[in-house]
Order: structure tokens, then sequence, then C-alpha cells
């Protein structure tokens, strides 16, 4: 199952679905130590950190991510590109 694909039928296929919309939302906060973060994913989306992570990077090079929140996406795309060159 790709990206949130149970919720793109009650959003239609252009939308992104509550989840999705979630992570973004999580990814624009700024976070103040270790571990808060993976506190936040676990606590407020209900997911492990690893999950969330493969979710985040595909949704990342979702068009439809990109059309909702162009400013975060890009920054992630960035980052993502960034440690990729590193490796």
């Amino acid at each position: 199952m790709d990206v949130g694909d149970e919720e793109h039928d009650a959003h239609g296929p252009g939308r992104l679905g509550r989840r999705e919309q979630d992570i973004l939302a999580l990814e624009r906060r700024g976070f103040a130590g270790p571990g808060v973060k993976e506190r936040a994913i676990r606590e407020e989306l209900g997911l492990a950190p690893v999950r969330y992570y493969q979710l985040l990077n595909a949704l990342l090079d979702d068009p439809r991510a990109l059309a909702h929140d162009p400013v975060t996406v890009n920054r992630l795309r960035r980052i993502r590109d960034t440690r990729r060159t590193e490796r």
C-alpha cells in the first residue's frame, strides 16, 4: 500500500489524506531535543518512527505534497539530497 492509499479515496486523487497532511504538519514544527520528535511521532500519529520516515520519504516524491506545502517539501528534499550526496 502506498502513502495513505486508504485516505485517497475519501479525499479524491488530487488531495492528500489526513495522515499525509499530519506528517507534513509535524515536519513544519521545531523540536527541542533528542527523542522529542520520535515521541511526537508515536503519540500524535500512532506510527513507529521507522514507518514514519518511510512514509515521509515517499511523500516527498508525491506532487500532491508539493502542491499542499511547497516550502516544507522543498526544504526536506534539499536535506535528503544533501544527505544522499554525503554518503
